[in-house]
């Protein structure tokens, strides 16, 4: 069974939908071919009170999308050196997302191992868990870029499918790789998997 996740989804409290993105899986369909993998890790950031939202500085001409629709992809070039890839939630005016922080890979994992090649000399020898192992390693294995910011995740080229896989035991910890709010427990993983970044 596969099912596209409606709009209804991301319309709704951030912390629910990212408790229940883990388990749905990421799909991007690119000219190279079609990669996908699990969600196993994902943040929620909410709102211009949250200081490591985007939308804490309020509404700019970078993070507008937050403020917007739900169900579209939020994509920032982070640090100079990653892109980071986001399903914005919650009703317009509403500035909220979720951060896709790493997958387990079921569909093109040649084309994953190739894009991270050519950015890592041992890019092809990499683990199947380790290819989407982190926010930024995950987009570069998807062909993720700024070209899919604003993408709606609703439609036929990066989207999110259900396809009734429960993943088991979920835990929640304080976010990682941020140096404010990391006192707010935000971050939903697959407890003890392998293509989880930070602690397991």
């Amino acid at each position: 069974m596969k099912r596209r996740l409606p709009r209804s989804f991301y319309d709704r409290p951030t912390l629910e939908v990212a408790r229940e993105l883990i388990g749905k899986v990421l799909v991007h369909r690119t000219p190279h071919g079609v990669a996908s993998g699990i969600i196993v890790e994902a943040e929620a950031y909410i709102g211009e009170e949250d200081p490591a939202c985007h939308a804490a500085a309020g509404l700019t001409k970078r993070n507008y999308l937050l403020y917007g629709r739900p169900g579209i992809a939020y994509v920032y070039f982070n640090y100079g050196m990653h892109y980071l890839v986001n399903a914005v939630t919650e009703a317009e005016g509403s500035p909220a997302a979720v951060l896709i922080r790493a997958l387990e890979p079921l569909t093109g994992l040649a084309v994953m191992r190739r894009r991270r090649a050519a950015l890592s000399p041992n890019g092809h020898d990499l683990a199947a868990h380790a290819l989407c192992r982190g926010p930024g390693n995950l987009t570069r294995a998807l062909g993720i870029t700024l070209e899919q910011n604003s993408a709606d995740l609703c439609g036929c080229h990066l989207f999110v499918e259900d396809r009734g896989l429960a993943l088991e035991p979920v835990g929640w910890s304080p976010r990682i790789g941020i140096n404010v709010g990391t006192d707010r427990p935000w971050r939903c993983f697959v407890a003890g998997h392998g293509a989880v970044s930070g602690r397991r």
